[in-house]
Formats: structure tokens, C-alpha cells, sequence
């Protein structure tokens, strides 16, 4: 019987590593956000596992909601033309957003999608990534917040996918090549 588990070459962050990181990152958030109009923005699909367990270790009064963005269709790299599919219902004014994203590889997406809430009335936008390959980067874009680096290869796991499968892997993987060549 074939499983998710049989596709992956290597674990690169665990189950436990993920705890960590959202307990870490949760408390640096309610450090930084303690006197503001917090609104979290979860970049759908990817980003959803982990925005779900983040807000669960940030201890202060909060509103969430969704943008879906799509850069990449079907494949394993960005196309560099961003499409919103399903855009903030709430009116920005006077929130402080704390954008959370899956993974911070090119940058064009998450630049775009800044540039695009900046007119929007915010008091501020930060953005929290639970990986960051910074040797991909084409746009000139740092993360307030990065739960770990990972290296240039394809990864699945905790709401990442490849061809929207694997998100439900408990931790992030590498994808074997010939999965995705």
C-alpha cells in the first residue's frame, strides 16, 4: 500500500520542531502586537496548519482572515504572475496585519501581496513565515518573523503541498524528485 510517507527523502522539520517554532514565534507576537489592533492574514492553502496552531500560542485578542493567491498552478515553481482568488473581507483600517505565509522562496507573491494591502488603510504590515529560503529571493523582501530556513529543495508537509497533496503530513519533508520531474 503506497502512503505520503513513501514520497518524502527526508524529514527536515519535525513534529515537535513545528511546536517549538509556533510556541516561540507565538510569544515574540504577543510581545510585539501587546498594544495593537491585531488582524492575521493567512495566505490560503499553504499557510493554514500553521496559522491555526500560531494563533493558538498568541495571547492576545485577535481577528483572522484569508487571502488566496495562486503563482504557481500545477507545478513546483512560481510563475511570477499573481491571481487573487479570494481577497480580505475585513476593512483594513485601523488593524495592524501580521501577514502568515507557509514559505518565503522567490518573494514575488508576498511583495506583491504588501504592496497590494499597504493602500488598504493599515496601521502597519508585518510578515511571519514558518520557512524561509532567502537564497531564492529575487525581490528585495525580509520577514519580521521566520520559523526556520530550509534548503533549496521541494517540500511538503504542515499545509504545503505539491499539486494540493501532502498538506497533511504532521511534518515537512523533501519531496523525492521523481514525484515531482
Amino acid at each position: 500500500m503506497a502512503t505520503l510517507n513513501n514520497d518524502i527523502n527526508e524529514i527536515l522539520v519535525s513534529k515537535d520542531e513545528l511546536d517549538e517554532i509556533n510556541r516561540r514565534l507565538g510569544a515574540q507576537i504577543t510581545k510585539d502586537f501587546a498594544d495593537k489592533n491585531l488582524l492575521v492574514v493567512g495566505i490560503l492553502k499553504g499557510s493554514v496548519y500553521f496559522m491555526t496552531d500560531l494563533t493558538r500560542h498568541i495571547d492576545l485578542p485577535l481577528k483572522l482572515d484569508f487571502l488566496a493567491v495562486s503563482s504557481y498552478g500545477g507545478g513546483t515553481t512560481s510563475t511570477g504572475a499573481v491571481k487573487i482568488i479570494k481577497d480580505i473581507d475585513i476593512d483594513l483600517a485601523g488593524y495592524d496585519l501580521l501577514i502568515v505565509e507557509d514559505i518565503l522562496d522567490s518573494g514575488r507573491t508576498l511583495d506583491y501581496v504588501c504592496r497590494m494591502l499597504k493602500t488598504r488603510g493599515a496601521n502597519s504590515i508585518s510578515v511571519c513565515t514558518l520557512l524561509d529560503k532567502p537564497e531564492r529571493r529575487v525581490v528585495d523582501l525580509t520577514p519580521d518573523y521566520v520559523g526556520c530556513s530550509v534548503p533549496d529543495e521541494f517540500v511538503v508537509g504542515y499545509g504545503l503541498d505539491y499539486d494540493q497533496q501532502y498538506r497533511n503530513l504532521p511534518y515537512i519533508g523533501s519531496l523525492k524528485r521523481d514525484i515531482y520531474e
